[in-house]
């Protein structure tokens, strides 16, 4: 069981869709909100010509449109976001709002905004991350192929703690496997990161199931169907599988952070499963793959 330090009822380590929206939010698992000392997630709903104000805090942020576009304000530079229709349409640019700022997001047709949050401890300076210099990955084969959007990992997209990314699942695939942790700090090996996968299905009806299985005593346990919208909260363990229902494309977004002073993704796999990957070696990538690309670079006229 994940606790609440914001005075709020308990969090389990599934959030289903809804249970914490508020205040423009579809999603608040804000600075205090979840029991996770790192990390943060919220999801932003703009009507046509809506706006909300933001305060940065203690945490960095970065504004990654999921359907619509808008502009954003922030350390008095105006960054306009073009965005795009879905998560399953394409590539989106973003931008980071530094630690101790103040921010306004407009959105003149509307759309929804993923607020990807870390605590922090230098003030670097706000940014606009274009789409077309996203790395696009595809990784694993055969029915454990999936596609990675790197828009804010480590080495990346400069940040001081947060590291970001999408993964999108064909229908019928696995992904997040073979089951990986990184709860321990481990020199050259292993990072100590929190992380937050938030979820989106393509059709209506669609479902997937996620696993997360214990590293320590104690430690989370969950094996759950995930509905569109949904979030789960993974302070340690094992975690994977991540399953796309046949004829449902899975997309998550990835938000991770840590203690410790290097910024890197380093993961152990499971002792049990890890042998998986060998036998990919031979395997085509599942032909759907990409699902989605990054627009060209605009020329300049």
């Amino acid at each position: 069981m994940t606790t609440s330090s914001g005075g709020g009822p308990p969090l389990s380590p599934h959030v289903p869709a809804g249970a914490t929206a508020g205040q423009g939010y579809a999603l608040d698992l804000g600075p205090g909100r979840t029991g996770l000392r790192h990390t943060a997630l919220r999801v932003l709903d703009l009507p046509p010509g809506g706006r909300h104000e933001l305060s940065t805090g203690a945490y960095e942020w970065v504004l990654l449109p999921l359907t619509g576009g808008g502009t954003v304000r922030v350390d008095g530079e105006d960054f306009t976001l073009r965005g795009r229709t879905s998560v399953f349409d394409g590539v989106s640019d973003f931008v980071y709002l530094p630690r101790a700022a103040h921010a306004q997001i407009s959105s003149g047709a509307g759309g929804r905004f993923a607020l990807a949050g870390a605590n922090c401890g230098r003030r670097l300076p706000a940014r606009y991350g274009p789409a077309p210099e996203v790395p696009v990955e595809l990784r694993g084969a055969g029915p454990c192929s999936r596609q990675v959007n790197n828009f804010a990992a480590a080495g990346v997209f400069d940040c001081d703690a947060l590291i970001a990314v999408e993964v999108l699942t064909p229908g019928g695939n696995w992904s997040s496997y073979p089951p990986h942790k990184h709860d321990e700090e481990k020199p050259g090996r292993e990072s100590e990161l929190e992380e937050i996968y938030y979820y989106e299905i393509a059709g209506p009806g669609g479902h997937a199931y996620q696993q997360v299985t214990p590293s320590r005593p104690g430690g989370t346990s969950l094996l759950t169907e995930i509905h569109d919208g949904d979030t789960v909260l993974i302070p340690d363990g094992w975690h994977g599988p991540s399953v796309a229902a046949p004829g449902h494309d899975l997309y998550y977004l990835n938000v991770m952070a840590g203690p410790g002073a290097a910024r890197e993704w380093l993961i152990s796999d499971h002792p049990g499963h890890a042998a998986i990957r060998d036998t990919w070696t031979g395997q085509p990538l599942d032909p759907r793959l990409p699902l989605t690309t990054a627009p060209e670079a605009e020329t300049p006229a």
